[in-house]
This record gives C-alpha cells, sequence and structure tokens, in this order.
C-alpha cells in the first residue's frame, strides 16, 4: 500500500490496489471518469493518530469524511440501512465537494441495493449536476445494476445525453466528441448552412426595396419578373439551408443516442463456456458476437441451425449470445462492497477515450480468446432486455419481437433484423477473422 504525502485533519489518502483490498470500496468515484486507466488505485481515507500513543481531541469529532467511512465500513458488513444513515449524515455536515459526490454516489448504491431505483436515480441526477460526478462511473458500477435495468435509469441516461441544467453536460460533452470523430466533417457543413443562409438573407434584404418599386412601376423601376426570381431564389436557399441545418441537427440526435446504447451495450456481461464472467467491451477485437433475442422455440431452433456453420462461423468470429424473452437465470453476483469489480476495473475503456485503445494487454487478449468458445450465456437478464428493446425501439421494430443483432469486431452495431439470422447468408456475409477486412473491421 501506497501512502500520498497530503495531509488532511491529520488524515492521509491511503492508495490500494484491489488485489490488496478487493472487499473496499473506494472512498469516492472521483477518479472513476469516462477517461478510465487500465490499472487505477483504489482511494480511501484513513485515520492516522500523529502520535502512536495518544489520540487528537479532534479525533472523535464527527465529520462528513469520517461518516462516509463509517457508512463504507458498514455496508461491507451488510448493514446497508445504517450506512445509508451514515451517507444522509455526511450530506447534513457541510460536505465539500468531494464528500457530497462519494456521499450521494454511495447512498444512490444503497438505495439501489435496495430496490428503490427512483431514490437511487435522484441522488445520482444531484452528483451528476452539482458534483461533477462522470457518467462513466454509474455505468461501470455492479453495484447499480439492478438501477441500470429501470425505467428510472433510462430517464436519467437520457437526460444526461440531451444535457440541461437539471443534470449538466459532461456526459453530452463526451458523447459529441466520439460523435465529431465518427462524422468529423458536421462541423464544416453547418458553418456552410449558416454561412450561405446569412448571405442569401442579406440578399434578400436588397432585394425587398427592389420588388416593390418593381410592383410600383415608373421610369427607372427594376424589372419585376427578375427581382421576383432573384427573391425566390433567395427566400428558396434559406428554407433549404434552415431544413438541412435542423435535419444535421437530427441525424446527430440520433447518433448521440446509438452511441449512448453502445457505450450502454459495452457493459454487459457474459459467462463464457469456461465460467468466466466478461464484459462485451472486453471481448472487442477478438468475436463478434451475435445476439438472438426472442421466445425460448425460436432461439433453440437458431441455435440448433447454427450448429451446422459452426467451423465457418468460428472462422469468422462468430459468438452466439441468446437472449429469451422474460427466461434465464440471473445469478447472484458475490458481494464485494461498492465500485467496480476487480475483472472489470482493469481494463474497460469508455466515452471520451479511443476507441481504439486496447482493452488488455496482448497476453491478457491471448488468454481470453483461448477461453471464447462458440456460445455465451448472458448475465443480468434485464439489463439485456432493456438494451434490445431500445434498439428495437430506436429501429421502428415492435419490442418483444424476436430480433437478431450482429456487431462488428468493434463492438458497434452492425445490422440488426426480425426473426432468426439466415446463417448461410452470414457466412457469405462476414469475412473470416484473418481477412484484411476484418483488420480494417477492428
Amino acid at each position: 500500500m501506497a501512502v500520498a504525502a497530503l495531509a488532511l485533519n491529520q488524515q492521509l489518502l491511503c492508495f490500494s490496489y484491489p488485489k490488496i483490498r478487493a472487499k473496499s470500496r473506494p472512498w469516492f468515484p472521483q477518479k472513476t471518469t469516462l477517461l478510465n486507466s487500465q490499472k487505477k488505485p483504489h482511494i480511501f481515507i484513513v485515520s492516522c493518530s500523529s502520535s502512536p500513543t495518544s489520540q487528537s481531541p479532534e479525533a472523535n469529532v464527527q465529520t462528513a469524511e469520517s461518516c462516509v467511512n463509517l457508512g463504507l465500513s458498514l455496508f461491507s458488513k451488510g448493514r446497508v440501512k445504517d450506512a445509508l444513515v451514515q451517507f444522509e449524515t455526511a450530506l447534513s455536515l457541510d460536505p465539500n465537494p468531494v464528500e457530497a459526490q462519494a456521499a450521494l454516489y454511495n447512498k444512490a448504491c444503497c438505495h439501489a441495493y435496495q430496490g428503490e431505483a427512483k431514490k437511487a436515480a435522484e441522488c445520482l441526477r444531484t452528483a451528476l449536476r452539482d458534483y461533477n460526478l462522470k457518467f462513466g462511473t454509474i455505468l461501470n458500477d455492479p453495484d447499480l445494476a439492478s438501477l441500470r435495468a429501470s425505467p428510472e435509469f433510462k430517464e436519467l441516461q437520457e437526460e444526461a445525453r440531451l444535457g440541461g441544467e437539471d443534470i449538466g453536460y459532461s456526459f453530452r460533452r463526451d458523447l459529441k466528441l466520439i460523435s465529431e470523430v465518427q462524422a468529423p466533417f458536421r462541423g464544416v457543413r453547418r458553418f456552410f448552412y449558416v454561412a450561405f443562409s446569412a448571405a442569401a438573407g442579406i440578399s434578400l434584404l436588397f432585394t425587398v426595396p427592389r420588388l416593390f418599386r418593381a410592383i410600383k412601376g415608373g421610369d427607372g423601376a427594376p424589372d419585376i419578373w427578375e427581382t421576383v426570381g432573384n427573391a425566390g431564389i433567395n427566400i428558396g436557399g434559406i428554407i433549404v439551408l434552415v431544413a438541412l441545418f435542423f435535419w444535421d441537427n437530427k441525424k446527430e440526435e440520433e447518433q448521440l443516442a446509438q452511441i449512448s446504447r453502445n457505450e450502454t451495450l459495452s457493459r454487459l456481461p457474459l459467462r463464457l463456456s469456461t465460467n468466466r464472467i466478461v464484459e462485451l467491451v472486453q471481448l472487442r477485437d477478438t468475436v463478434r458476437p451475435v445476439i438472438l433475442a426472442g421466445k425460448k422455440e425460436s432461439v433453440s431452433s437458431a441455435l440448433q441451425k447454427a450448429e451446422r456453420f459452426r467451423t465457418e462461423l468460428l472462422r469468422r468470429g462468430v459468438l452466439l449470445v441468446p437472449v429469451i424473452w422474460g427466461e434465464g437465470r440471473t445469478p447472484q453476483v458475490e458481494k464485494k462492497g461498492f465500485g467496480v469489480s476487480k475483472k472489470a476495473a482493469t481494463a474497460l475503456p469508455s466515452i471520451g477515450e479511443d476507441f481504439e485503445k486496447r482493452a488488455q494487454s496482448i497476453t491478457a487478449k491471448s488468454k481470453l480468446k483461448a477461453e471464447i468458445r462458440f456460445k455465451a450465456e448472458v448475465i443480468s437478464l434485464e439489463e439485456w432486455e432493456r438494451w434490445i428493446r431500445d434498439q428495437q425501439e430506436s429501429e421502428g421494430v415492435t419490442p418483444g419481437e424476436d430480433v437478431y443483432i450482429i456487431l462488428r469486431l468493434d463492438g458497434r452495431v452492425r445490422r440488426s433484423g426480425k426473426g432468426m439470422p439466415d446463417w448461410s447468408q452470414i457466412v457469405q456475409e462476414l469475412p473470416p477473422m484473418e481477412a484484411l477486412l476484418s483488420k480494417l473491421e477492428r
């Protein structure tokens, strides 16, 4: 354990890596931003006496910091209600921004643990708006899995995507960074839309007086048909350019919504055939997941048909992910305190980070690749179903219908369709993993 040389009321910030204290929750998610590093220390606040034999009188004074620490300790012992009281007390003790963010975030996790999604969402909304909480922290934390499967989280995520005074603009700003990478000339187009609209408007200002003089007639009056034509061109140009500007804005919003869904998708967990649990983001560049969602009979039939093409599908990196509506088991996840699990925390690139950055080292990737087989089992079925239904709504498909969704090697949606897939067509469509097209897809 390394100790930072920064004292705060005779207390030290102590950095402990997950393998040393795996069952402790980070004191606050301040450093768990959308730009996650591959190895981050967990941050704790521990009291350190200035003398080994005596204790300062101030040590017993209740502060927001001590309440947060006590709340985390209580939660680790399963005393969630008592932990919630401590986080609420911390908020009443005039906390600084970091302490307030910590108290609100951990209070939200307590509410989520108790199934109180509305209260959890309100705490997170306040932390996002007032204390610069990063939305990626919410997406990463397994303790908020039940919240992410709720309608309240969908509403919260939509608010964060749109941005506003009630929730802040950090998440939208990060989404727009990715959008600009994927559509680099949108800003240039908008500049020309505004510039040409302004030029047409100025021209129209000079044309309107000429039109009035042409209508009145008399000596020296301009030709009425020529003037009407010029005014018509200017008005038509303004209408077209304004329409293009709003159309571009609409496309950007659709793209931001898709990026947000892709980010949510990347956090969904799977169990591989070796019983290892991973998130989809950890499989990027390694497999092409094919999600089969529908009734049990439809999905089972599609899996049986896929077996006939098993060899060719494996050559193309296909990993089958069956999702049966309303069925499937959601295993109990071992409670390790609040925060990102050790496996998830080591390597998850997130919004605001270059998608080309590798989630793991080459060695770790090789080991993971060796564990991947032909089919994986979904974990947290409710989260998977919510994402699929959102995707169906975005594509105009009635939620709950049988669908399949093919993902690219980089984790984005390649295409989708109603019913179950035609495996022979997929074999023809997808290039083998060693092909040049597959390398370009990464």
